[in-house]
């Protein structure tokens, strides 16, 4: 399975976040699945990729070449693709998964996370979406959502993508999706 991480590229993360995304890509790598990313060698990405590669896996980086000139490019990846925009990134990232985990992240994460979760309500994507809740990092945000259901505005999340705390419960709902 290609699973595509979303998640934060920054240097600045807590150790939680980053050793709990190192082990999600030694998972990845022992469960024999791809990862999906945004090619980034440090924060939540570089972790799970470095995951990914010190255990024989396989990791797909797609980005534009200038990202490099805001955050360093995993040179390690089993093969990059490189585009244009941001936009062709995440079509990209669409064309390429099975199924997408959201780890904690910035403004790019969300934006991304959001677009994915867009694109499963208006059926133009079908993959699994997992919100990994790392530390309750997405508590604040997952009440926002609930309450906007609760009002009408959306979709209930359950219906749309899952929330899982720990690694187990990321790999036991994507091998029933299997």
């Amino acid at each position: 399975m290609n699973i595509c991480l979303y998640g934060s590229g920054s240097t600045k993360i807590d150790n939680i976040f980053t050793d709990e995304a190192y082990k999600l890509g030694c998972e990845m790598a022992k469960k024999g699945h791809t990862l999906i990313f945004g090619g980034g060698d440090t924060g939540m990405m570089g972790a799970c990729a470095h995951g990914v590669q010190d255990n024989g896996g396989k990791s797909i980086g797609i980005a534009p070449e200038w990202i490099n000139d805001f955050e360093p490019l995993c040179e390690k990846c089993s093969e990059f693709i490189y585009v244009n925009s941001m936009d062709e990134r995440k079509r990209k990232f669409v064309e390429h998964s099975d199924a997408f985990i959201i780890s904690p992240g910035g403004i790019g994460t969300l934006d991304e996370f959001f677009e994915i979760i867009t694109l499963k309500k208006l059926k133009q994507a079908n993959q699994p979406i997992i919100v990994f809740n790392i530390d309750n990092f997405y508590d604040k945000m997952l009440e926002m959502i609930d309450e906007m259901a609760q009002k009408g505005f959306l979709y209930k999340q359950e219906e749309i993508f899952k929330i899982a705390n720990t690694i187990d419960e990321i790999f036991e709902y994507l091998e029933v999706r299997m």
